[in-house]
């Protein structure tokens, strides 16, 4: 044998599993079907049981198995999930090819939210369906004002009797084209005072797409209308459909109806469809999402998709979780699932106050009592049903010297700077936005409301805007400034991006200084602008995702800097979703609150606001607190008055729940249940016939014909 032969083998060292980890139930679900054909898989995955994880090992596994990352679509609810979701996946995968950690991960370029996939996938596809490549996307308070305008245009702020407002018009529009009910329904059940106005809405509504598509500008809900149109046509509907080999989609309960028909026209037969999901923490139909998603889909294929559980939390203790699963047990639904964990810990506790203000007393001093334990103040967190809820606690917590952060706030569009670079971009990017165009317009000292209709007015008309804007004479007092505005405009078109933000800021900064006497502290935000720009290849891509997902903050309003160390957490319960702390406080679990006494009109309501608290209770990993005052202030209600009311403990608090809590002062009796409204009509499926070409105007007018 030769010296050649005998020489040892080099060999690659084997890849480190990065599976390893996964529990079993988590690994039946990233290994289930092969990489090439997969069939559907639904994760029904519970409260802390690492659905993200899971699906993360999902995507790496596919990938590592063959499939094409092109080929792969992810889909959130929001960018920040996607692209946490990419890097988790991504640092999977390096390790499962034996790739060095400081080698950059692999991407899946096709990740992010519907909205965002739909505004990608029409920009491709714009000549074919009608759209002119540059269009733009409004936002909402954009779209609400091109909605009033137009909602004035057509007389109806005229009327003798009171006619809904343009945010309430926009919420019709949205509720009718996401949840896919025709506008009579719409308005019998979510919007009954304006019922005797389904003719003039309408009208109103089929002008306001008109004036859309006559701007080249779409909404959000447009973006999912369109989509669903260009799949009703069987040549894109086969080519959008072979485009992406496996479709995996998070949070799939709180789906639409209108983006579970996407799913199912991309995806007929359910191959290379994963979805993940919780009907147990389907709070927000609120927003059209529609829990029926989830449980109906393993029976939309033949066979039936493969539903997978996941049951081991990773987050609270098993004395929190078995409370949290008697609250479910009296739920009704298909996916029955018992969350467990091998850590044991306290019993969550149920609390007895007389009152708000001993409820108040009550959460500050045990907050005080946990930090000196050595449980920071941002490590505990406060919930509650509804934002007023919160009000006699933070007078509490402002007399003890108590620090909070409490969600809300100013959104970052919202503010006014923000929205006036924005729309500048947006002229430029589209001359035929009106809102935009007269909101800059007016920025131009010298030009008022109506030198600014004026305008739009005449671009409205032109055959090409851009030459009309540019020809345009202003009034005399104006004329300077207006040619500064054309110059910046000239240069803004010309340049590349992300330089063309450049000849924006400077028009604009001058603008921010006449306008604001804070603009100091409002020029931060414009310099986060910059900073985004650099993460965008086009000026139509920065403006679509930063339209679609934008920063959450501003400071538009900001306060004086906090110097203090640490803060306690207030939020709602339905900001909290997705969140954890180690100690959570849960506000007035009563009869009145929660359930809410304005969600209790029907079964339906009544379960998801089961759900609302079993979400509440499972945000906890140590310790829980429910609060019960036995007396409370009910205000902002017209039909019950500014007055206190007596309640018990929340229905939701069945003896099999007691059974788990340890009670802290005397409890009153709980009253019976009120009578629920029957459940709605059964859901009646429409069907559009396909066209051989997506006629724009038609589908988006269809909704109110």
């Amino acid at each position: 044998m030769s010296a050649r032969a005998l020489a040892p083998v080099r060999r690659r060292p084997p890849a480190e599993d990065p599976f390893a980890t996964l529990n079993d139930e988590q690994r039946a679900a990233v290994f289930h079907g092969a990489a090439q054909a997969a069939p559907p898989l639904l994760i029904d995955a519970g409260a802390g049981t690492g659905k993200t994880l899971t699906l993360a090992a999902r995507v790496a596994r596919l990938v590592r198995d063959g499939a094409d990352p092109q080929r792969l679509l992810l889909l959130t609810f929001s960018r920040r999930a996607a692209q946490a979701m990419q890097q988790r996946a991504g640092r999977l995968l390096q390790r499962a090819l034996g790739q060095p950690a400081t080698a950059a991960p692999p991407q899946q370029p096709w990740a992010g939210t519907f909205h965002g996939v739909a505004a990608r996938l029409l920009r491709e596809y714009a000549p074919r369906i009608g759209l002119s490549e540059q269009f733009t996307i409004a936002d909402r308070a954009d779209s609400e004002d091109l909605l009033g305008w137009v909602r004035d245009a057509q007389g109806f702020g005229r009327t003798h009797r009171r006619f809904p407002l343009k945010g309430t018009c926009l919420a019709i529009h949205s509720r009718a084209v996401n949840a896919c009910e025709p506008l009579a329904e719409v308005l019998a059940t979510r919007f009954p005072w304006c019922a005797g106005w389904e003719a003039e809405l309408k009208t109103l509504l089929r002008a306001y797409t008109a004036e859309k598509l006559r701007q080249q500008v779409l909404d959000y809900d447009d973006l999912l209308l369109v989509w669903h149109a260009m799949l009703e046509v069987p040549a894109l509907a086969a080519a959008l459909s072979a485009r992406f080999d496996h479709v995996l989609v998070d949070e799939y309960q709180d789906t639409n109806r209108l983006q579970a028909a996407i799913l199912y026209r991309l995806k007929p037969d359910g191959r290379g469809l994963t979805v993940v999901g919780d009907d147990a923490q389907a709070i927000y139909s609120f927003r059209a999402a529609e829990p029926r998603n989830l449980r109906e889909f393993p029976g939309r294929f033949e066979p039936p998709a493969e539903v997978l559980p996941l049951q081991r939390n990773y987050r609270s203790g098993d004395e929190i979780l078995r409370a949290c699963n008697a609250v479910l047990a009296a739920a009704p639904g298909p996916f029955a699932k018992t969350l467990w964990s091998p850590r044991s810990g306290a019993r969550p506790q149920l609390v007895a106050v007389a009152d708000e203000g001993a409820q108040a007393a009550w959460v500050a001093d045990a907050v005080l009592a946990q930090r000196e334990a050595g449980i920071a103040l941002k490590r505990q967190a406060v919930l509650f049903r509804t934002g007023h809820h919160s009000a006699a606690l933070e007078l509490e917590l402002m007399r003890r010297d108590i620090p909070y952060l409490k969600f809300g706030g100013l959104k970052f569009l919202e503010a006014a700077h923000v929205k006036d670079l924005l729309a500048l971009l947006r002229w430029v990017q589209n001359p035929r936005a009106r809102i935009a165009g007269f909101r800059v317009a007016q920025l131009v000292e010298g030009i008022g409301a109506a030198g600014a209709r004026r305008l739009c007015d005449a671009l409205d008309a032109a055959a090409d805007p851009a030459a009309a804007r540019q020809a345009f004479v202003p009034p005399p007092a104006a004329r300077a400034p207006w040619a500064a505005l054309c110059g910046a405009i000239a240069q803004i078109a010309a340049a590349p991006w992300p330089a063309a933000f450049e000849p924006a800021l400077r028009w604009y900064l001058p603008q921010l200084e006449r306008l604001h006497d804070d603009a100091a502290v409002r020029r931060a935000d414009l310099e986060l602008l910059q900073r985004l720009t650099g993460g965008h290849r086009t000026r139509e891509a920065f403006l679509a995702e930063l339209t679609l997902d934008p920063p959450e903050a501003c400071s538009d309003e900001a306060a004086d800097p906090q110097l203090d160390e640490d803060y306690l957490i207030l939020s709602t319960i339905h900001s909290a979703k997705g969140l954890e702390w180690p100690v959570v406080y849960v506000l007035n679990v009563v009869d009145g609150c929660i359930p809410s006494d304005m969600a209790a009109g029907s079964a339906a309501e009544i379960e998801e606001e089961r759900r609302l608290l079993y979400v509440a209770m499972t945000r906890a990993m140590h310790r829980l607190h429910l609060l019960v005052p036995q007396r409370f202030h009910v205000g902002g209600q017209a039909a019950l008055g500014d007055r206190h009311v007596w309640a018990g403990p929340s229905r939701f608090l069945t003896p099999a729940v007691m059974d788990g809590l340890d009670a802290v002062g005397p409890l009153p009796a709980s009253p019976g249940p009120a009578s629920a409204k029957s459940p709605g009509p059964p859901e009646t499926r429409i069907e559009t016939p396909a066209g051989p070409v997506v006629d724009l105007g038609a589908a988006l007018r269809a909704r109110w014909d």
